[in-house]
């Protein structure tokens, strides 16, 4: 019996081991990141913007919402939320809910596809296999037949009736009170996984009467990259890929579900196109498919981003 069975048992009770810690403990060990971004024009006062995103929010998930609501206690002089925050049709009171501290500060916010549709059971190999072909979303894939429809308007009353700037394919401005009247301006394209993005809306690069300009989108395609930073927007900020979600230690993300590289795939890098240079931040979430709740070597976590002048 140890012959025949003996190794397929250990791998098997290696798997479940995994799969327990990655869904149990791993998927609910929540994490604030820090990062510091030198962007800001010279003499500009140092700026603390919180990052949420890809909440996922099903109903019950007391403890992501008791830890979203603590982050108010951070203070910042603004919040952006990179979309997908639904997992569940029923999930919008609990969202507002979470964000409602929150929502007492200046915010801007995007959506991505699962604020719009629910999630289907799907077979997590299939992100690698459409990584090798080269399709992401509806991005080369056939359009999405079937899908649950999420009550993302909703959400979109809840964020606009607390003052957070709709950023759907439009710019904005926010006056920061809390560093003297600092006017930040705001371009977004919705969710180009789902090519919902009409970055043609927008174009024509940063505001020229603001203090600072920011780009954002929810997920971090090339286009939409490429697109901002050949605008010369100095700051892009994304979530989308999960950071991999399940991630091999000392080697990293397998995928990101777009056609961003997985050097990229969180936290703070560069973009170049255009003959310009943009700092780039991708989200890893908080969340995750309420059909996947798993996260390996890839916390889920918010990021509080400090915007310091350029050196």
């Amino acid at each position: 019996m140890r012959a025949r069975y003996g190794v397929p048992l250990a791998i098997t009770a290696v798997g479940a081991a995994g799969l327990a810690y990655s869904a149990g403990f791993e998927a609910r060990s929540f994490r604030l990141r820090r990062v510091t971004v030198p962007v800001l024009p010279p003499g500009a006062k140092p700026l603390r913007m919180l990052q949420v995103s890809d909440i996922h929010m099903v109903s019950g998930q007391r403890k992501k919402q008791r830890w979203l609501q603590s982050l108010a206690g951070l203070r910042p002089d603004f919040v952006v939320n990179t979309g997908d925050n639904l997992s569940d049709p029923e999930g919008v009171p609990e969202v507002l809910d979470a964000l409602g501290p929150l929502m007492e500060f200046p915010g801007v916010y995007v959506f991505g596809s699962n604020d719009y549709y629910g999630p289907k059971p799907r077979n997590p190999a299939r992100y690698l296999l459409e990584k090798v072909q080269g399709k992401h979303g509806l991005n080369g894939n056939p359009p999405v037949v079937g899908a649950v429809h999420n009550p993302w308007e909703e959400l979109r009353d809840g964020f606009d009736a607390a003052g957070w700037l709709n950023l759907t394919n439009t710019r904005g401005n926010l006056k920061l009170p809390t560093a003297d009247g600092f006017d930040l301006a705001f371009t977004g394209v919705d969710d180009p996984h789902i090519k919902r993005d009409r970055y043609a809306e927008v174009a024509g690069g940063p505001s020229a009467t603001a203090d600072f300009s920011i780009a954002v989108v929810h997920a971090p395609y090339l286009r939409a990259l490429d697109a901002f930073t050949a605008d010369a927007y100095p700051l892009i900020l994304a979530g989308h890929t999960h950071g991999g979600q399940v991630c091999i230690p000392f080697y990293g993300a397998l995928v990101t579900n777009c056609d961003l590289d997985t050097d990229r795939v969180k936290g703070l890098s560069t973009h170049t196109a255009g003959g310009h240079r943009s700092y780039l931040h991708v989200s890893a979430g908080c969340g995750a498919n309420r059909y996947t709740p798993v996260r390996f070597a890839c916390p889920p976590e918010a990021t509080l981003l400090t915007l310091t002048p350029k050196v």
